[in-house]
């Protein structure tokens, strides 16, 4: 029969499934407010309970979205790859999903001797994991395959180069992705994500004072690789129909467009758990320490809240900046993002290596140092004025 761990994982994991599926529904109600708020117009806020009168604010919305995608007629075009064309959305979303199963929705919950459990609970799925953030990067990875298998198996030429967009700009932002990384794991020494928080919430200085060049590399590779404006170029309306996905609908497309949501959500706990701290608040016990229901409670709770503020700032970052083109998207990609990356990785290599007697203001002063010496060479190199007009080529070949 099932065993304690296998119970326990699998309570953990129908957790986690419904928590995020129905984050993300929320969310996307909650982004329309954002957009709504923003543009200064009315939200969605009449749908409610079904068959009654009560509106609730429009909480009703994502359940009547969810409703009308399920019955959505499945069609399938008969010029497609059928069995690409299905595996594509169900590559994607199996990717979204199988990230949290090293992502930690907190620290541990207390032991539950009435229920046969007598060591504390790790509030993640697979604890322990000495590789979690190469797998994260493996299993993330994956879907840039059902992007591709979603272009390629349409066969459509609008997919076609939806497809070939999205793969480069997946495959270029990885670099600068990774690049943020590693300067987390070289004064952590650990891939796991625990070991992450738990180093910080024992010095009390979050990764994003000490190292704030590497925070602005990942947050903005991050952006890209969940294709949030602005870097949203895959499904850039004004030159393609929609992109990737242009042939799908249904349930297909809706597991498209809820992986993209999950990258956005999967994007800000890595975030908050390696520069901000995770679980992690001033005042509260260090690792380490046997803790009560109260602290465990209330270090999900700060989590959470620490994830939706960087959620809603991903959303108010969606509705005011404008889409770059795609040439500006790869020219940050390789010749801005990459290169600080690097800056970063060699400044904390360098204070690890010869830095052992510095004190916690030391470093975090060498790091804003480098962050701002950094960005001042950057604004030097880069041209201050971008021509936006069309090329004398471009107007030549329109005619």
């Amino acid at each position: 029969m099932f065993n304690s761990v296998t119970v326990e994982a699998t309570i953990k994991i129908v957790v986690v499934l419904a928590g995020v599926m129905g984050a993300a529904a929320y969310l996307v109600l909650v982004e329309r407010w954002m957009a709504a708020w923003i543009q200064m117009r009315r939200g969605p806020n009449r749908v409610g309970v079904p068959l009654t009168a009560i509106k609730l604010f429009g909480l009703g919305q994502p359940l009547a979205d969810g409703v009308k995608l399920i019955c959505k007629e499945e069609y399938t075009p008969a010029h497609v790859d059928r069995r690409l064309y299905i595996l594509a959305p169900i590559a994607i979303m199996a990717a979204a999903l199988a990230v949290f199963a090293v992502i930690p929705f907190g620290s541990t919950l207390p032991p539950i001797p009435a229920l046969g459990v007598d060591s504390p609970i790790q509030l993640t799925i697979a604890p322990g994991v000495d590789v979690g953030m190469i797998y994260i990067f493996a299993v993330s990875s994956i879907a840039v395959y059902g992007v591709i298998l979603g272009g390629w198996a349409s066969n459509s030429k609008y997919s076609f180069l939806g497809g070939l967009r999205s793969s480069a700009q997946l495959i270029a932002y990885e670099l600068p992705l990774g690049l943020g990384i590693l300067g987390v794991v070289l004064v952590t020494g650990s891939l796991r994500l625990e070991e992450v928080i738990g180093q910080q919430a024992a010095t009390g200085v979050w990764f994003a004072f000490s190292q704030p060049l590497g925070l602005v590399v990942f947050v903005v590779a991050a952006f890209a690789e969940a294709a949030r404006l602005p870097f949203d170029l895959p499904e850039a309306e004004q030159e393609l129909v929609g992109g990737y996905h242009t042939e799908y609908s249904g349930m297909k497309l809706m597991l498209f467009l809820t992986a993209e949501f999950i990258h956005m959500i999967t994007a800000s706990f890595l975030i908050v758990i390696l520069f901000l701290g995770g679980w992690h608040f001033w005042g509260m016990s260090p690792p380490g320490v046997e803790i009560g229901w109260g602290e465990a409670i209330l270090r999900i709770v700060v989590l959470m809240a620490k994830i939706l503020s960087m959620v809603l700032f991903f959303m108010l970052v969606r509705w005011t900046w404008p889409r770059f083109r795609f040439d500006q998207l790869m020219t940050l990609a390789w010749k801005v993002m990459l290169p600080l990356g690097m800056v970063n990785l060699v400044a904390v290599a360098v204070v690890e290596e010869f830095g052992t007697e510095m004190s916690t203001l030391s470093v975090v002063a060498c790091g804003w140092t480098v962050a701002i010496v950094a960005w001042f060479a950057t604004a030097l190199a880069a041209p201050l004025v971008t021509d936006n007009r069309p090329r004398v080529g471009d107007r030549l070949g329109a005619r």
